[in-house]
């Protein structure tokens, strides 16, 4: 048991550190696209989050459902936000009026 906490907290550790070496190195310009993408992959873990906890035979115990019921929470919150972000990241890069240029408007 204690050799493979200890393996975990290994395994957690170097992927802090690979995880900031390769986010360091993304070029400002590629920063709306990643947090897109992982916004994406979090919503799979919610999918699998849900999933578990509506699993008849998982046998999870009350505390472990609260923990679960939470993780989804802040999940989803993290999700939309992100994805707000992006949204409004992106809405940066619409062209609009120029300086000095009236702003036209359409008639329907």
């Amino acid at each position: 048991m204690e050799s493979t906490l200890l393996a975990n907290l290994a395994i957690l550790v170097l992927a802090g550190f690979v995880g900031f070496a390769v986010i360091s190195k993304v070029p400002n310009t590629l920063h709306t696209p990643l947090m897109s993408g992982t916004n994406a992959i979090h919503g799979i873990v919610l999918l699998g989050g849900i999933v578990v906890l509506g699993l008849d035979g998982a046998h999870l115990d009350v505390f472990s459902k609260v923990l679960l019921v939470i993780a989804i929470a802040f999940g989803t919150i993290n999700v939309v936000g992100g994805f707000l972000v992006t949204d409004r990241m992106l809405g940066m890069f619409k062209g609009g009026p120029k300086r000095g240029e009236a702003k036209v408007e359409e008639k329907a």
